[in-house]
């Protein structure tokens, strides 16, 4: 059975940081791209950022330079450092795993982001 499990999130004030984590036991991690999405109340999920099993990244444009995803594989573990939060990076943040990169692969249960103003 495939689990993961995140933390890391919690209340920061804007400009603020944040690292969270994803750990994934039960699969096999390094060949799986591994993701994060959000979703702010009253919105609908979107994608953060993907990292393939050989380490390709993918960002959505408007976070570009702010959030940077990684991964140890050693650790069955993805990493979403977060920097200079704004208020609209309130959301919860699930982690996803995609073995061979097949949709919809797995969730985790979200971890709550909030930024004060």
């Amino acid at each position: 059975q495939v689990q993961l499990v995140e933390s890391g999130g919690g209340l920061v004030q804007t400009g603020g940081s944040l690292r969270l984590s994803c750990r994934v036991s039960g699969s096999s991690f390094s060949i799986s791209t591994m993701a994060w999405y959000r979703q702010a109340p009253g919105k609908q999920r979107e994608s953060v950022a993907d990292i393939t099993g050989g380490g390709s990244t993918y960002y959505a444009d408007s976070l570009k330079g702010r959030f940077t995803i990684s991964r140890d594989n050693a650790k069955n573990t993805v990493y979403l450092q977060m920097n200079s939060l704004k208020p609209e990076d309130t959301a919860v943040y699930y982690c996803n795993a995609r073995p061979g990169d097949i949709f919809p692969g797995y969730w985790g249960q979200g971890t709550q982001v909030t930024v004060s103003s």
